[in-house]
Protein backbone atom coordinates (compact mmCIF):
# COMPACT_ATOMS: atom_id res chain seq x y z
CA UNK A 1 0.00 0.00 0.00
CA UNK A 2 1.18 3.48 -0.82
CA UNK A 3 0.45 6.63 1.10
CA UNK A 4 -1.40 9.14 -1.08
CA UNK A 5 0.65 12.00 -2.42
CA UNK A 6 -0.84 15.23 -3.73
CA UNK A 7 0.86 16.46 -6.88
CA UNK A 8 -0.49 19.62 -8.47
CA UNK A 9 -0.58 19.80 -12.25
CA UNK A 10 -1.90 22.41 -14.63
CA UNK A 11 -2.65 20.16 -17.60
CA UNK A 12 -2.62 23.18 -19.94
CA UNK A 13 1.01 23.95 -18.99
CA UNK A 14 2.71 21.49 -21.31
CA UNK A 15 6.20 22.45 -20.07
CA UNK A 16 5.66 21.10 -16.55
CA UNK A 17 4.04 17.76 -17.45
CA UNK A 18 7.30 15.84 -18.01
CA UNK A 19 8.58 16.90 -14.56
CA UNK A 20 5.32 15.89 -12.87
CA UNK A 21 5.31 12.50 -14.61
CA UNK A 22 8.93 11.94 -13.54
CA UNK A 23 8.01 12.87 -9.95
CA UNK A 24 5.15 10.36 -9.97
CA UNK A 25 7.30 7.58 -11.39
CA UNK A 26 10.13 8.34 -8.93
CA UNK A 27 7.67 8.20 -6.04
CA UNK A 28 5.72 5.07 -6.97
CA UNK A 29 7.82 3.35 -9.63
CA UNK A 30 4.93 2.89 -12.04
CA UNK A 31 1.43 3.94 -13.00
CA UNK A 32 -1.08 1.12 -13.38
CA UNK A 33 -4.03 3.25 -14.50
CA UNK A 34 -3.85 6.72 -16.00
CA UNK A 35 -7.16 8.57 -16.15
CA UNK A 36 -7.06 11.74 -18.24
CA UNK A 37 -10.02 13.73 -16.93
CA UNK A 38 -9.06 17.42 -17.08
CA UNK A 39 -10.88 19.71 -19.44
CA UNK A 40 -11.45 23.33 -20.34
CA UNK A 41 -14.16 24.87 -22.50
CA UNK A 42 -15.51 28.21 -23.56
CA UNK A 43 -18.81 29.16 -25.15
CA UNK A 44 -18.88 31.66 -27.97
CA UNK A 45 -19.19 32.22 -31.69
CA UNK A 46 -16.16 31.22 -33.73
CA UNK A 47 -15.48 34.80 -34.79
CA UNK A 48 -15.55 36.05 -31.19
CA UNK A 49 -13.07 33.53 -29.75
CA UNK A 50 -9.43 34.55 -30.13
CA UNK A 51 -6.81 32.25 -31.59
CA UNK A 52 -5.00 32.56 -28.25
CA UNK A 53 -7.99 31.07 -26.47
CA UNK A 54 -8.36 28.34 -29.14
CA UNK A 55 -4.73 27.36 -28.44
CA UNK A 56 -5.24 27.37 -24.65
CA UNK A 57 -8.21 25.03 -25.00
CA UNK A 58 -6.27 22.77 -27.37
CA UNK A 59 -3.38 22.67 -24.85
CA UNK A 60 -5.67 21.65 -22.00
CA UNK A 61 -7.89 19.19 -23.86
CA UNK A 62 -5.52 17.67 -26.40
CA UNK A 63 -1.82 18.39 -25.85
CA UNK A 64 -2.08 18.06 -22.05
CA UNK A 65 -3.51 14.53 -22.01
CA UNK A 66 -1.28 13.27 -24.82
CA UNK A 67 1.84 14.79 -23.24
CA UNK A 68 1.06 13.14 -19.90
CA UNK A 69 0.22 9.86 -21.62
CA UNK A 70 3.46 9.91 -23.62
CA UNK A 71 5.43 10.58 -20.43
CA UNK A 72 3.89 7.58 -18.61
CA UNK A 73 3.68 5.24 -21.62
CA UNK A 74 7.32 4.01 -21.76
CA UNK A 75 6.98 2.68 -18.21
CA UNK A 76 3.78 0.83 -19.12
CA UNK A 77 5.32 -0.56 -22.31
CA UNK A 78 8.39 -1.82 -20.43
CA UNK A 79 6.13 -3.59 -17.92
CA UNK A 80 3.75 -4.74 -20.70
CA UNK A 81 0.73 -3.75 -18.63
CA UNK A 82 -1.40 -0.74 -17.87
CA UNK A 83 -4.63 1.04 -18.60
CA UNK A 84 -5.11 4.49 -20.07
CA UNK A 85 -8.51 6.17 -19.94
CA UNK A 86 -9.59 9.38 -21.63
CA UNK A 87 -12.68 10.99 -20.17
CA UNK A 88 -13.69 13.05 -23.18
CA UNK A 89 -17.08 14.35 -24.34
CA UNK A 90 -19.86 13.53 -26.76
CA UNK A 91 -18.61 16.65 -28.53
CA UNK A 92 -15.58 14.59 -29.52
CA UNK A 93 -18.01 12.80 -31.83
CA UNK A 94 -20.39 15.62 -32.81
CA UNK A 95 -20.07 19.38 -32.78
CA UNK A 96 -22.65 21.87 -31.64
CA UNK A 97 -22.82 25.62 -32.27
CA UNK A 98 -20.75 27.96 -30.08
CA UNK A 99 -18.35 25.23 -28.94
CA UNK A 100 -15.97 25.01 -31.94
CA UNK A 101 -12.67 25.16 -30.03
CA UNK A 102 -13.88 22.68 -27.43
CA UNK A 103 -15.32 20.26 -29.99
CA UNK A 104 -12.18 20.46 -32.13
CA UNK A 105 -9.93 19.64 -29.17
CA UNK A 106 -12.16 16.73 -28.17
CA UNK A 107 -12.27 15.39 -31.76
CA UNK A 108 -8.46 15.52 -31.86
CA UNK A 109 -8.18 13.67 -28.56
CA UNK A 110 -10.53 10.90 -29.72
CA UNK A 111 -8.47 10.46 -32.89
CA UNK A 112 -5.21 10.26 -30.97
CA UNK A 113 -6.47 7.77 -28.37
CA UNK A 114 -8.17 5.61 -31.03
CA UNK A 115 -4.80 5.28 -32.79
CA UNK A 116 -3.01 4.69 -29.49
CA UNK A 117 -5.45 1.88 -28.65
CA UNK A 118 -4.51 0.02 -31.83
CA UNK A 119 -0.78 0.53 -31.24
CA UNK A 120 -0.85 -0.60 -27.59
CA UNK A 121 -2.68 -3.86 -28.20
CA UNK A 122 0.61 -5.73 -28.71
CA UNK A 123 1.83 -4.53 -25.29
CA UNK A 124 -1.36 -5.59 -23.45
CA UNK A 125 -2.07 -1.96 -22.55
CA UNK A 126 -5.76 -1.09 -22.56
CA UNK A 127 -6.80 2.30 -23.94
CA UNK A 128 -10.38 3.47 -23.41
CA UNK A 129 -12.30 6.61 -24.26
CA UNK A 130 -15.43 7.64 -22.40
CA UNK A 131 -17.65 10.18 -24.15
CA UNK A 132 -20.37 11.29 -21.73
CA UNK A 133 -23.13 13.64 -22.77
CA UNK A 134 -23.42 17.05 -21.18
CA UNK A 135 -22.25 17.43 -17.59
CA UNK A 136 -22.43 20.24 -15.08
CA UNK A 137 -19.05 21.98 -14.81
CA UNK A 138 -17.63 24.65 -12.59
CA UNK A 139 -18.08 28.06 -14.21
CA UNK A 140 -17.14 31.61 -13.31
CA UNK A 141 -19.03 34.58 -14.70
CA UNK A 142 -16.59 36.71 -16.71
CA UNK A 143 -15.77 40.30 -15.98
CA UNK A 144 -16.09 42.52 -19.06
CA UNK A 145 -13.08 42.01 -21.35
CA UNK A 146 -11.77 39.06 -19.32
CA UNK A 147 -11.95 36.01 -21.61
CA UNK A 148 -10.02 33.81 -19.20
CA UNK A 149 -12.82 34.08 -16.66
CA UNK A 150 -15.28 32.75 -19.24
CA UNK A 151 -13.48 29.40 -19.38
CA UNK A 152 -15.27 26.40 -17.92
CA UNK A 153 -13.00 24.10 -15.93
Amino acid sequence: TYAPKLILLDISDINCIQDVAREILNCYGCVDILINNASMKVKGAVQSISLELDKKIMDANYFGPITLTKAILPNMISRRTGQIVLINSIQGKIGIPFRAAYAASKHAAVGFFDCLRAEMEEFDISVSTVNPTFICSYHRQPAPGNWEASIWK
